[in-house]
């Protein structure tokens, strides 16, 4: 069962991210990794001033997946600008035995996902095991954000190519953890270094992510949000909003875990 409840709100963005100033470990940005994000930065100059969206009354609606166990909030009206996104539902949440696979290997799945494509905005919601190449313990509170974000981008690619070949596609940014109501979350930032669209040629053209990961039952839950890069001044602030409203609720008699019945696909 999903449960829509639009609400009036604004929600607390996510920690500033920061940029390491030069590598000091392998957890940190990288020279490539500046230039970057200096190019997604660049592009987005002509868009209005990020503070001016986070600081004005953004309407949000309340998504509640009771199948998968987990709710997050989306933007869709700036009230003062007279603003409405156009979300459009391309996957309504399903169990993760029936879900699209985002690898050939099937590992990782998306069980919901919404678009705007008037405004190239997508959120999307994805589950999978956790890759042990990093994530090798199976204590979760030892695992490093970093890693985490390694983990499930290494899985999120739907091309046929090794783990560190996907992860050539994407470079993360910033990675941290906060524990929320005694829960784990990993946020970490990243682009996607490939035009998003067939229409879009530019060579200098990438999409920007944020995202939430926690760890339940031994499965990565993940929500991603994302636009243009040069979109994401404007959007942004809006974006970080949605990944950091991302929980995982108690379990309902509709809660299906991702190890049941994995051969079903209804």
């Amino acid at each position: 069962m999903v449960v829509l409840s639009p609400s009036l709100l604004l929600l607390p963005t996510l920690p500033s991210f920061s940029v390491a100033s030069k590598p000091t470990s392998p957890n940190v940005l990288w020279r490539r990794d500046l230039l970057l994000l200096a190019l997604s930065s660049s592009l987005s100059t002509h868009f209005p001033s990020s503070g001016c969206l986070a600081a004005e009354d953004v309407r949000m609606t309340s998504l509640v997946d009771e199948i998968n166990a987990y709710t997050y909030s989306y933007p869709v009206e700036l009230p003062s600008k007279k603003f409405l996104f156009k979300w459009v539902e391309s996957r309504k949440p399903e169990r993760y035995s029936s879900a699209a696979p985002l690898s050939p290997d099937a590992r990782l799945r998306i069980v919901s996902e919404r678009v705007d494509i008037v405004d190239n905005l997508i959120i999307s919601v994805s589950i999978g095991p956790p890759n042990v190449q990093f994530l090798k313990s199976k204590d979760k509170k030892t695992w490093a954000a970093k890693d985490v974000a390694d983990s499930v981008l290494s899985d999120k690619s739907a091309l046929r190519v090794t783990s560190s070949q996907r992860m050539s596609e994407s470079s993360v940014l910033d990675a941290h953890a906060s524990e929320i109501d005694g829960e784990l979350y990993w946020y970490y930032e990243y682009l996607v270094r490939k035009s998003p669209t067939k229409s879009a040629q530019e060579a200098n053209l990438y999409r920007h992510y944020v995202a939430s990961t926690a760890e339940r039952e031994g499965y990565l839950y993940s929500l991603s949000a994302s636009t243009l890069s040069k979109e994401w001044t404007k959007m942004g602030p809006l974006l970080e909003q949605t990944v950091a409203s991302f929980r995982l609720l108690p379990p309902t008699d509709n809660y299906v875990p991702p190890y049941k019945d994995p051969w079903r696909f209804w």
